[in-house]
């Protein structure tokens, strides 16, 4: 097995669309449990997300298997009157946990936040991912006490 040592993490490129929109499907259906988005709009996301204009990706990539990726959104804080990130999602494949890639991705949206001038990255768990909750903690993540509300729009 590789360790991150052998992934290069970098932003997602059009050649990683097929092997990024499989780790995607696997992430939303098999990890989250939830049902599989439209096809096409899917793949406008990817799309969207390689012009780097509204978000950005990002994969671990050993040449040929895709290990895991990250997600980042650029929206606003009022309260911080500037630009943030949210690290929308992280996943990394079952035989790649704990071994270092994860910190990785992490790390790249981290430094990716800092050299374009955002004020900061925020992102949210599941309260039952305990084993994300252990992770975050280590890398140095602090906890907020916001509670997440969502709604879905009327029909």
């Amino acid at each position: 097995m590789e360790n991150k040592q052998n992934y290069t993490i970098r932003p997602a490129q059009e050649g990683d669309l097929p092997r990024l929109k499989s780790l995607m499907l696997e992430y939303i259906v098999d990890f989250y449990g939830c049902n599989p988005p439209d096809d096409k709009r899917l793949e406008a996301l990817m799309k969207q997300l390689l012009e780097q204009k509204e978000g950005i990706q990002f994969v671990a990539d050993n040449g040929e298997k895709l290990a895991g990726f990250a997600t980042l959104y650029f929206t606003f804080s009022t309260l911080r009157a500037s630009r943030v990130v949210v690290m929308n999602d992280l996943y990394v494949v079952e035989e790649q946990r704990g071994r270092d890639v994860a910190a990785a991705l992490v790390q790249a949206c981290r430094r990716y936040t800092a050299q374009n001038g955002f004020a900061g990255m925020s992102w949210v768990t599941a309260h039952d991912n305990h084993r994300a909750q252990r992770f975050y903690d280590k890398i140095g993540g602090e906890r907020e006490e916001w509670i997440t509300y969502n709604i879905s729009p009327e029909f």
